[in-house]
């Protein structure tokens, strides 16, 4: 008997586009004038939301990791579409706030100031790429290629993994300084 294998589509520019616009739209927003009018707003709101989707992002993707040790796909990829979830929704929450709001400096000293910008400095540089693994991994396992999704999955994983769990890190130590 011969075994059907699903089409195979090609996410490939899907990937790269939705990459670039994403990456881009963060850095424009870090340069760009905020906007005016929102003084009334308590605006830290939006950070926290960040660290809560971020927290779920983190406890889906321990699941999802979970799952496909037990060689359970359907709940691993039910768990990898709920981490899609809660990161679309702290990036929602990131460009709002960022749009409206001036950056917040660390007001800390000593040791944990130091602790503080290698965990932020960490957290962007390796945020970057997040996004392309992420799309990249989940298209090869929506196309069932499982090796190319288990070759760069291995990578994926505990790099969004630390990009998530230090997104919520950056919210607790910088949140007393929040204005």
């Amino acid at each position: 008997m011969n075994e059907q294998l699903p089409k195979q589509r090609n996410y490939t520019p899907w990937v790269v586009g939705l990459t670039i616009l994403i990456n881009a739209i963060v850095a424009i927003l870090m340069v760009i004038p905020k906007a005016q009018g929102f003084d009334h707003f308590d605006l830290t709101i939006l950070p926290m939301l960040n660290a809560i989707f971020n927290s779920f992002t983190t406890v889906f993707l321990l699941a999802a990791l979970y799952f496909i040790k037990q060689k359970n796909i359907t709940m691993h990829r039910r768990f990898i579409f709920a981490a899609f979830s809660t990161t679309a929704l702290f990036l929602v929450t990131y460009l709002i706030y960022h749009a409206l709001a001036p950056s917040t400096s660390y007001g800390g000293t000593g040791p944990l100031k130091y602790f503080y910008y290698f965990v932020l400095i960490t957290h962007i540089v390796l945020a970057v790429p997040t996004v392309f693994l992420a799309l990249m991994t989940t298209a090869r396992g929506l196309n069932m290629q499982k090796e190319k999704h288990r070759k760069i999955a291995r990578w994926t994983m505990p790099i969004w993994l630390y990009v998530s769990i230090t997104g919520v890190l950056v919210y607790i130590l910088i949140s007393p300084y929040y204005g």
